[in-house]
């Protein structure tokens, strides 16, 4: 039996070239795709950074221009802070100045009314003792003082309150108590009503008000704010101060503070104050009315300071007193 002749191995079967040209073919599929798609993306990206970069360099540069700004506004702050405070410390040396100015005044014008006190004590413990002397009906020829009496024991203020005092002349009319409470350092009594007869101080209605520093001074201090209605007439006042306030063993000095008198008659107010300002047998009336007019319409001068003008005067003509008229604000 013949053998039959076997048949040479093949190196390379079909299954095998097979797989071999699958591997090519998917290694040119790569190469296909990496190279149409890698270089798109890469483009792309670098476009995006090169605008965030430009971005980012816009906003460096704002930012540097604005501290640049905020340095100078800096630099003129500090520039105006100096000035300022050069500025402060030279209103300090002129306040310390003025200071110093007014304290020297000050000075003076309470020297000035320590020597008016003392002066005025001086008159009227002459006029005690002159009259200890000569006797009770010994009339001086003259006891005046800026032309005005200064001998009363008691004294009696009737301020006008009405609106036209009270806004156009106070501030007068403060250093005008104060004027006359220092010619009078000591005194047995003080009140202080309006010219409707209202007191200042509703305690000591009807009574005398101790003379003390003190009292003073609350006095003062009461009158800067004190502005009760008023009908811009001192009649009432007066009367009520006379027929409150009269004994035949007081010396009683009224002082009439107004600008207007709102009245028709001057003649029906002089009779009746005649009628209760009796005088007695020396002929010496039981209150000195003296008055002072302030100068609050003078510059549109009517018929009701005319009006007060001559009740005034001739009511302090009548009652041993005096009438003095302000021709301007002092």
């Amino acid at each position: 039996m013949s053998r039959r002749e076997r048949r040479g191995v093949e190196e390379f079967s079909l299954s095998f070239l097979d797989v071999i040209c699958c591997g090519f073919g998917a290694i040119i599929l790569l190469l296909m795709i990496t190279k149409t798609v890698a270089p798109v993306l890469l483009e792309k990206s670098a476009v995006d950074l090169g605008g965030q970069i430009s971005h980012r360099e816009q906003a460096l540069h704002d930012i540097h221009g604005q501290i640049r700004e905020l340095r100078r506004q800096v630099e003129n702050a500090s520039a105006q802070l100096d000035d300022d405070l050069k500025a402060l410390a030279k209103m300090r040396q002129e306040l310390t100045r003025i200071l110093g100015q007014f304290t020297a005044t000050s000075e003076q014008n309470e020297e000035v009314r320590r020597q008016v006190r003392k002066l005025a004590a001086a008159r009227q413990t002459l006029t005690d003792e002159m009259e200890r002397l000569l006797g009770v009906d010994f009339r001086r020829q003259s006891d005046l003082v800026g032309g005005i009496a200064v001998d009363s024991e008691y004294i009696i203020f009737v301020i006008d309150t009405s609106g036209s005092m009270f806004n156009g002349a106070w501030p007068q009319v403060l250093r005008k108590v104060q004027e006359t409470l220092d010619v009078y350092p000591s005194v047995r009594g003080i009140q202080v009503m309006n010219d409707m007869g209202e007191y200042m101080f509703s305690s000591y209605a009807g009574q005398w008000i101790p003379d003390t520093p003190a009292r003073r001074q609350s006095i003062i201090n009461t009158l800067r704010s004190w502005s009760p209605f008023s009908n811009s007439s001192p009649v009432e006042g007066i009367q009520a101060a006379i027929d409150t306030f009269y004994a035949p063993d007081k010396r009683i000095g009224i002082y009439v503070f107004g600008d207007d008198y709102s009245g028709d008659s001057v003649e029906e107010v002089v009779d009746a104050v005649d009628r209760i300002n009796v005088a007695d047998e020396t002929g010496r009336r039981r209150v000195r009315i003296n008055a002072v007019g302030f100068p609050v319409h003078l510059q549109r001068p009517n018929v009701r300071i005319y009006r007060f003008a001559a009740l005034m005067r001739e009511l302090a003509y009548r009652n041993d007193g005096t009438f003095v008229g302000l021709s301007e604000f002092q």
